[in-house]
């Protein structure tokens, strides 16, 4: 997390790819990830795929040295790097990490810069600097600059508080302490004060401080376990191992101390699943990769402590450089609204010039011959006109509306506090609340065009439950969601079951009671041998640490039927079999890869007998099976039925082994096992050539979190396109879509081969017209599909992009997908990560490591409908109203000045107070648009759920666009007019009470001035929904606070305290004391008004909006609710042939490490001698917690 957070991105800018903000790019540069085209030819695709396969990894530049135990070899001259003319400071990062922006001495230089970077800031001190000119100016200086300062120090204080929080978490992760060695010993140090080159001494479910190279752990063979979800999202526990040379010596306390190797790797970058270095230590090199590094983040697990070596500290661990540059996001509306003030920069220059004009030509034809207006300076009517232009410049500088962007930013802090507050989004089972990180990109969550959301773990919980099966072609699918007075099955006879674990057809328990099908005895034999799972049994209890969330499932399955895997060696596995415990050889393990989409292992059973189990995927195991199986057909039935029910489903199948066979087949094995590139390619040449014998299948839940449904439904019927990013193949792609509702069976699936062809048949067309005629060009805005039904277009990786490697091509595509849509869509979007305009994070079972660096975040799906439908829609019609408003009431303020230009000989003379300008848009006009901004709902928030329709008016920008704003300055030019103009026509000829004509200038300042206060603060009246007390106390009060310092202002006591500075004394007390002043105000408030209150009433009458007809029907809609129910799902099971898919992880299991031998404990010198005292503590803490 940098502290560069003032980079700008705009909507138009922002969709640019940024590598630091991407982790999933590797080796793709900017300009390679610009350069993809949305359209790729298939044929294209293919020679893509096969240019991208045939590259070779780059060399790394291996730069970066560490030397251990020495803290003084990083200060060598050679690793030192200028900073700032002749100053130089070592490469080599502090381990403190710096997320804040500000300190005690850059905070006002620095803050104040940033400010004024904004042009109506810089514009209003341009001012105030033009103010000191007493040629020029006809204002005070306080007019300026109370409201400058006043702006400032708001937008400062809101900046120092949102920097004490960055202070306060940076402070609470520096603070951290672990042991290091320092002089010969580890000692307790903070976080901040690890050095590159210092070996660490980390304990069980601590996090890692830096990254760190592996040296040894208390692990057999100094494995080390490590639980990734800060860094990846997963949960799934990881394996490092040590080199097996510092296994070995470096054990002791002391040889920690004296160990001195040299490392030499790549330099700090992002790329969390690659690391390539060298170790020297006594004369011998050792080559490092990815899985001998600990990263900073990770969490130590299953392992009682570890020891490591610095590398990478602080700002340059990969954790911290995936952070990258915290860019600064702005809104649709705010870049509309800064072209908005540059426009009214540009009308104000105008202004100015004709204004001018107008004083020189007045200057020529009259000031020049009325001696009486002679000031004794001789300048010429054109120099006079030009003082005047800057003249003007000041007097109308209330045009610009420096307050509205204090306001702006009050709303929307104000806004986010609301977000956070609300209890209906509170997760009270993990105790989280939804937070609003950003405050300025409120009303954006109001025009959300496209969704973009994972599957696993955002839609889907990410827990998997072993539901139903089929074997031999029978099914045992009793479900108690069908069956409501069905009981589950008790498996108190079996001494491992897990209390947690349900299940409902009895059927099969008796069948495997009796033991009469053996059939359903390989069944669940399979289940519990063919796997990667690790088992640790500490105090009686069987723990399983599984490389997906699907194997553990299926194994906590065969564990409660009586099949429990109870521990392996490296050529072993033993399995209690109905209380039975045997143990068996396993031959060979072919560990699951996206490839294969199957696992495989050869054992050799009591009897000798060789036997292959195998399980995946259904298209890749029916394409293996033998050709005459039985029950071929009825198991695939059953997973179209489970399938139907979006259950995950694959197949088991198992295989006789001659010894021949094997003979052969371990030849082949011997011989590739030499190249281990060549290994897995030999075995599954193997495996191919042996024919199989279908067991059965399994179906896992991977159940969708709470409402995704609901939610899915009301975002649809919002107008917002949803697209599912997943890393499955395309039917669990289409099953998720039919569950979660975003799929109905109305709707018409196309898929992405289908369209590709589609497509390139319409570019030849288009090619052809536009070859046929000179003057023809192709046409792109015409409909790809005809037709009004509902589409749904689901699109496999190869149509977007081709790369190498499951995981970090579904990394890649989903961020470039996201880019896609905002550059050529130019929408609004909002994704489950940051790649998008917004970016929200679902605090679950993953997803957890960028929950800090999101923009919102919150503990279930379904609370983005209130997000979006309530909070943001909300958001987004304040923030319009509070735009449309404020340029209203400037230029009603404004222009009369203009006005009364025309006859003051365009001399730049004020018709207002000094007073009146300096608090116009600081009290008397902002406490009720700001509790507007704050408060104000078209609908309740039960209405705007059950209602989506109404989010469409943000899409659209229908709220606010230069239309309304041109209106909003129409509205005020008309309402400036009748301020003026009213009050002129009444004081031409009027007499008052005591005979006298008090028809001045104060006294028409007076007048206009209280017409106008009347009149915006009545407007805001009219333009609220939602009444409260606040708000009327808001309208009147400022009323009255209004009349209240005028009288005090114009008292004599104040001017005899300051007279320079109060000139109006008695004005208001003596003009307002005349009825026909008060009469004349009438009319001017009732003619502004009156107009618009006509136009609301047959606006809502006639041309009735869908908010406006929801508030008239209100109270039956309140009392329909009552009695609303949810309706029925649109998704009904059983209709549709769609195939569910494998139930495995994308990643490889923990074969290599089974078959390389490395997990299995063995006997070894106990450490506690070694490490003396240390190991007791280790224990005795571990006891205790």
């Amino acid at each position: 997390m940098s502290s560069e957070r003032d980079s700008e991105t705009t909507f138009d800018e922002d969709y640019q790819p940024n590598d630091e903000d991407m982790p999933y790019s590797d080796d793709e540069t900017e300009d390679e990830l610009e350069s993809q085209q949305p359209l790729v030819e298939p044929g294209q695709n293919q020679i893509n795929r096969d240019t991208e396969e045939s590259q070779e990894p780059l060399k790394k530049d291996c730069s970066w040295q560490v030397k251990a135990n020495d803290q003084y070899f990083c200060e060598q001259p050679q690793f030192k790097r200028t900073v700032f003319l002749c100053f130089k400071k070592s490469k080599y990062a502090g381990n403190a990490i710096k997320t804040y922006k500000y300190n005690p001495v850059t905070f006002l230089p620095m803050n104040l810069f940033e400010q004024f970077k904004r042009a109506a800031n810089f514009y209003f001190l341009v001012l105030l600097i033009l103010q000191s000119i007493p040629q020029i100016t006809t204002l005070s200086w306080y007019t300026t600059l109370v409201p400058l300062l006043l702006v400032l120090g708001i937008t400062a204080v809101k900046d120092l508080v949102d920097d004490i929080a960055h202070h306060r978490m940076d402070n609470e992760v520096n603070n951290r302490k672990c042991e290091v060695i320092r002089e010969g010993r580890f000692k307790n140090t903070k976080w901040k004060d690890i050095k590159v080159g210092d070996i660490i001494r980390l304990k069980k479910n601590t996090f890692v401080p830096a990254d760190i190279l592996l040296l040894s752990s208390s692990e057999p063979n100094s494995l080390c376990y490590v639980e990734t979800a800060e860094l990846d999202g997963e949960t799934n526990l990881k394996f490092k191992m040590a080199l097996e040379v510092t296994h070995r010596y470096l054990q002791e306390e002391s040889a920690m101390a004296d160990f001195n190797g040299l490392i030499e790797c790549e330099e700090p970058n992002n790329r969390l699943d690659k690391f390539a270095g060298t170790l020297y230590w006594r004369n011998t090199t050792y080559s490092l990769d990815a899985d001998k590094i600990l990263l900073r983040g990770c969490k130590i697990r299953n392992t009682d402590f570890c020891h490591g070596v610095v590398i990478f500290a602080g700002a340059d661990t990969k954790i911290m450089k995936n952070s990258g540059k915290t860019r600064f996001k702005r809104t649709k509306i705010d870049s509309l609204m800064n072209y908005m003030v540059y426009t009214i920069f540009i009308v104000l220059i105008l202004l100015s010039a004709g204004l001018a004009i107008g004083h020189t030509y007045w200057e020529q034809q009259i000031g020049n011959l009325s001696w009486y207006l002679y000031d004794t300076q001789d300048f010429s009517s054109p120099y006079r006109g030009f003082l005047n232009f800057w003249g003007y410049i000041i007097v109308l500088n209330t045009m610009v509306p420096i307050s509205l962007y204090m306001s702006v930013e009050v709303i929307c802090l104000g806004q986010s506090y609301f977000i956070n507050w609300d209890l209906q989004m509170y997760y009270p089972k993990k105790d989280t609340a939804v937070k609003a990180r950003t405050t300025m990109l409120n009303e954006q969550l109001g025009q959300i065009h496209y969704i973009f959301s994972d599957k696993m773990g955002t839609l889907t919980q990410n827990i998997m439950t072993f539901k139903k099966c089929c074997i031999n072609g029978q099914r045992y699918d009793k479900d108690a969601s069908r069956h409501k007075v069905i009981q589950q099955v008790d498996f108190s006879w079996n001494k491992y079951a897990d209390g947690k674990f349900s299940f409902y057809d009895h059927y099969l328990i008796e069948q495997i009671k009796s033991g009469k099908e053996p059939e359903i005895h390989k069944f669940f034999f399979l289940l519990a041998i063919c796997h990667t799972v690790m088992v640790d049994a500490s105090d009686g209890q069987l723990n399983y640490q599984a490389a997906s969330p699907d194997e553990g499932a299926l194994i906590m399955a065969a564990r409660n039927f009586g099949y429990v895997f109870l521990s392996r060696t490296q050529n072993t596995i033993t399995i209690s079999e109905m209380g039975i415990e045997r143990t068996y050889d396993v031959l060979a393990i072919l560990d699951f890869n996206s490839d294969r989409k199957r696992m495989s292992v050869i054992v050799r059973e009591s009897g000798g007998n060789i036997r292959l189990y195998c399980k995946g995927a259904d298209t890749v195991i029916y394409e293996r099976l033998h050709p005459r199986n039985l029950k071929r057909e009825a198991t695939e039935e059953a997973l179209d039925i489970f399938a139907n029910e979006t259950l995950r489903t694959l197949c088991l199948c198992y295989r006789d082994i001659s010894h021949d066979e094997f003979e052969a087949w371990n030849k082949k094995f011997m011989e590739a096992s030499v190249a281990t590139t060549h290994r897995d390619e030999a075995l599954d040449k193997v495996y191919e050539e042996i024919g199989k014998k279908l067991l059965g299948a399994t179906a896992i839940e991977d159940k969708l979190r709470d409402g995704v449904p609901e939610t899915i439904s009301r975002l649809s019927k919002a107008d917002i396109k949803i697209w599912v990013l997943t890393g499955d193949k395309k039917e669990t792609a289409e099953n998720i879509g039919f569950s979660c509702e975003l799929l109905t069976d109305e709707t018409i699936i196309c898929y992405g081969e289908d369209t590709s062809a589609l497509l390139q048949t319409r570019l030849e067309n288009q090619r052809n017209r536009a070859g046929s005629s000179t003057h023809s060009s192709l046409r792109m805005n015409e409909p790809f599909f005809q037709g009004s039904k509902d589409r749904a277009l689901i699109i496999t990786g190869s149509w977007l992009v081709c790369t190498k490697g499951v995981l970090l091509l579904t990394l890649k595509q989903k961020a470039m997908v996201v880019e896609l849509v905002k550059k050529y869509k130019k929408a609004i979007t909002l994704a489950i990560g940051d790649a998008a305009h917004i970016g929200v994070r679902i605090s679950g079972q993953e997803g957890m490591q960028a929950v800090i660096s999101s923009d919102y975040s919150f503990g279930q799906f379904h609370y983005l409908q209130r997000l979006l439908l309530v909070h943001r829609r909300w958001s987004y019609i304040r923030i319009c109203k509070l735009l449309r408003y404020f340029f209203y009431k400037i230029f009603a303020f404004t222009l009369v000045r203009i006005w009364y230009s025309f006859f003051n000989g365009f001399s730049a003379q004020t018709a207002y107070e000094d007073w009146f300008i300096t608090l116009y848009n600081v009290l008397y006009s902002s406490l009720p648009v700001l509790l507007v901004g704050l408060l104000d709902q078209d609908v309740s928030d039960k209405l705007s759920l059950r209602f989506p329709r109404l989010y469409v008016l943000g899409q659209n920008d229908i709220l606010f666009n230069y239309k309304k704003f041109f209106l909003s300055l129409l509205h005020g030019a008309i309402t400036s007019l009748i301020i003026f103009f009213i009050p002129y026509g009444a004081y031409l000829k009027t007499m008052g009470q005591d005979g006298e004509a008090p028809s001045d200038y104060q006294s028409f300042a007076v007048t206009a001035a209280s017409s106008l206060i009347f009149v915006v603060n009545f407007q805001i009246g009219l333009d609220t929904s939602y009444w409260t007390f606040v708000n009327a106390f808001s309208v009147f009060g400022s009323i009255a606070l209004y009349f209240g310092i005028t009288f005090d202002f114009h008292s004599a006591g104040i001017h005899v305290l300051f007279p320079s500075g109060f000139h109006f004394t008695g004005t208001a007390p003596n003009a307002l004391r005349q009825p026909y002043l008060w009469l004349t105000m009438i009319l001017s408030i009732a003619i502004c008004l009156l107009p618009v209150v006509a136009q609301r009433f047959l606006s809502m009458t006639i041309w009735p909006s869908e908010s406006d007809r929801i508030q008239k029907n209100c109270k039956k809609y309140v009392a329909e609710e009552q009695q609303w129910k949810r309706r029925q799902s649109a998704f009904r099971r059983g209709i549709s042939g769609r195939r569910s898919a494998y139930a495995f992880s994308h990643q490889r299991g923990y074969a290599d490490l089974i078959a390389s031998g490395r997990s299995i404990r063995k006997k070894r010198a106990p450490l506690d001698g070694v490490l003396g005292n240390s190991m007791t503590q280790v224990r005795d803490a571990h006891e205790t917690s």
